[in-house]
């Protein structure tokens, strides 16, 4: 599976489909391309309960320069905000609005994408979804309604002990 464009939401689930028309029709990806857009997150592997959102992970050398340029292009949309955190040490932008129906979140950090925490994850348990199968997809979307983030959830299926964001990156069969 390919998740570093957006093509195989337009063949994906409903709700795939659906965002890949809403963020195609709104040239989200297009305004972000400088920043090398990637979704991930639940929808996805399609593990998305009704509160997910749209995790947009970007990557930038100046997070001042990408908040300017995000806050230029996002503004105008519903409940949009925008802060600078750290995660892990790593300076990171943060920035949150809604577009149609759909809550989303971008986050960027002086990281290529494809090496930030987030889109790991994502190719792990888009792994570990294809050899565990259905029913365990559904044991993972059942504790996320419960209330779970996602990598614990994965970990406590898995019986892994520790730090849940760890363990699912050093995860082995």
């Amino acid at each position: 599976m390919n998740f570093l464009t957006l093509d195989y939401l337009k063949n994906g689930s409903e709700i795939q489909k659906r965002i890949h028309f809403v963020l195609e029709k709104h040239h989200i990806f297009d305004k972000l391309k400088e920043y090398n857009p990637i979704l991930t997150g639940t929808f996805p592997i399609n593990i998305n309960i009704e509160k997910s959102d749209l995790d947009i992970i970007l990557e930038s050398d100046d997070l001042i320069k990408a908040q300017d340029f995000i806050i230029n292009e996002f503004q105008n949309e519903k409940d949009f905000e925008t802060h600078f955190c750290k995660i892990n040490g790593v300076d990171s932008l943060v920035c949150n609005f809604t577009i149609e129906e759909f809550p989303v979140e971008l986050f960027a950090q002086n990281i290529p994408t494809k090496l930030q925490n987030a889109y790991r994850h994502m190719i792990i348990e888009y792994e570990i979804l294809e050899q565990e199968g259905e029913e365990f997809r559904k044991q993972i979307i059942n504790l996320k309604e419960k209330g779970w983030k996602t990598e614990p959830a994965f970990t406590e299926l898995l019986g892994l002990k520790g730090n849940p964001y760890l363990e699912l990156l050093n995860y082995t069969k």
